[in-house]
């Protein structure tokens, strides 16, 4: 019994000197995960596609915008982020109608990003009121701006000027919650499905009117340069006909000066009206097959001869 007694003794001696040991121990784990969370909680990362937005009482105390660890006041500071990169909108397809008054699908998406994160929390806060103010901004200048236009223009706009246009519409606007528009791309522009066929069929007629008056115009022209052409052909020959007639008649003119004063000369007038006299024998003469030529004595062609003799 007296064994027993002094064995629980040291048992119970032995288990005062532990327990303290072991309080020691888990005290010191405990400060060591306090510490750990305090630390972990102290850190900031920032990645290069964001921006982190340092609160203390639900208002933005700072902003990191530049990649890496920062810090903060643990348990009392909390953080968000915001995205940095270019962020996509998608509208949703919505009917419009042109100046003409012709109905429209206009589908389209914006590019935009945040460049002023602290406006951009304190105007709209978060990426969904964002996107939704985008939505009543673009849609209204896209409405406004189509509504000032044509349809073919529209249609032939979609190549840049169409955006451009709605840029230039919507201007600083978003400036106010400091985001930054982009661009405004066209996706799809189209005809509503009910009167797409009418209005392809009065396209193709309007086009055909246009060849039409086209090709009569290039007839019409055609004619013209044919007629002037004409014109100036005849005027042509004409005056070759006349400046040729002004040149025989100069020859002829000629023929008979040279006659004139052949025939003033006595001994030459003798000689010519025997040459002549001589042709006059000879074309006589041709063609008939006959040698012989009779002649009346009283004939002027017999009274050459004679007097040749």
């Amino acid at each position: 019994m007296d064994n027993y007694t002094d064995n629980m003794k040291r048992a119970n001696k032995t288990e005062r000197i532990r327990q303290p040991r072991y309080g020691r121990y888990i005290f010191v784990a405990i400060l060591a995960i306090v510490v750990f969370l305090l630390i972990d909680s102290a850190y900031i990362v920032t990645y290069e596609n964001q921006y982190t937005l340092v609160k203390q009482f639900g208002k933005v105390e700072k902003i990191v915008s530049d990649p890496g660890l920062s810090l903060k006041i643990p348990f009392i500071q909390t953080t968000d982020t915001l995205p940095k990169s270019i962020q996509i909108y998608d509208l949703a397809a919505s009917d419009v109608i042109t100046e003409d008054k012709k109905s429209m699908v206009a589908d389209c998406y914006v590019l935009w990003r945040i460049k002023d994160p602290k406006l951009f929390v304190q105007t709209l806060n978060s990426i969904s009121n964002a996107e939704s103010r985008i939505n009543i901004t673009v849609y209204n200048a896209i409405k406004t701006v189509i509504s000032s236009m044509v349809q073919s223009s529209v249609i032939t706009g979609r190549d840049g000027e169409l955006s451009r246009t709605i840029m230039a519409q919507i201007g600083n606007t978003m400036d106010q919650y400091g985001i930054d528009l982009l661009s405004v791309e066209t996706k799809h522009m189209d005809l509503p499905n009910d009167n797409k066929n009418d209005v392809y069929e009065r396209m193709i007629s309007e086009r055909n009117n246009k060849a039409a008056t086209f090709t009569a115009e290039g007839d019409s022209e055609a004619t013209k340069i044919h007629t002037q052409t004409d014109y100036e052909i005849t005027i042509s020959v004409s005056e070759a006909e006349a400046k040729g007639e002004k040149i025989v008649a100069e020859g002829e003119a000629e023929y008979m000066r040279i006659l004139s004063e052949a025939y003033a000369d006595e001994g030459r007038s003798d000689f010519y009206s025997f040459v002549i006299s001589l042709d006059a024998a000879k074309a006589a003469l041709k063609g008939s097959g006959k040698k012989t030529l009779i002649l009346d004595s009283d004939s002027p062609i017999a009274k050459i001869f004679e007097n040749v003799q």
